[in-house]
């Protein structure tokens, strides 16, 4: 009977001693971007819905945009590694901004899921830039469409990136995915 009660305290000074040989931050070292690959069918469910309630919205508007940031003459995958993830966490950091501006009630309530799913993507993204290549220089494309991402930042009305960033939402998924696929994105 003494012998029951042992075993479950051994179990806990166990856990404890593990926890403090192995710190939560060392078991994360390493970069996985794996979970990014195929994206589980919530989550694109949550996209899809957040994507449509504002295509709703915005058809009640009279928005004229021209902001043609995710146009590109070029593919992510011929892209580095590098530049990859340099592409993404600024996609990222862009469709999170416009997601977290002020919006109408039900799409507050629309958006939550995906800008939870998307600042964990961008948080598990730059955890792997750190690790990678954090002194890395972007090649002249990306180079290139980062100046004109910082350029449409600067004349393009909020309205109109956050139309950009929802829009293309899944284009920036795509682009999470190819880089999580790292080498093997084709």
């Amino acid at each position: 009977m003494l012998l029951l009660g042992f075993i479950p305290l051994l179990a806990v000074l166990t856990a404890g001693s593990f926890g403090a040989a192995f710190p939560q931050h060392a078991l994360r070292k390493g970069c996985s971007l794996f979970k990014y690959k195929f994206l589980v069918p919530h989550e694109t469910k949550a996209m899809q819905k957040m994507k449509q309630h504002f295509d709703d919205i915005m058809l009640l508007s009279d928005r004229k945009c021209n902001a043609r940031l995710f146009h590109r003459k070029w593919n992510p995958a011929e892209l580095s590694v590098p530049d990859r993830m340099m592409l993404v966490e600024a996609e990222l950091d862009l469709v999170i901004a416009m997601l977290e501006l002020p919006a109408n009630p039900s799409f507050t309530k629309t958006r939550q899921r995906p800008l939870a799913f998307l600042s964990q993507a961008r948080e598990d993204l730059r955890g792997c830039m750190a690790t990678g290549a954090p002194s890395h220089q972007p090649s002249g494309k990306l180079r290139h469409w980062l100046q004109k991402l910082q350029t449409a930042k600067e004349t393009e009305t909020t309205g109109c990136l956050e139309a950009s960033a929802v829009i293309h939402i899944f284009q920036v998924l795509d682009d999470l995915r190819c880089a999580a696929f790292q080498e093997q994105c084709i």
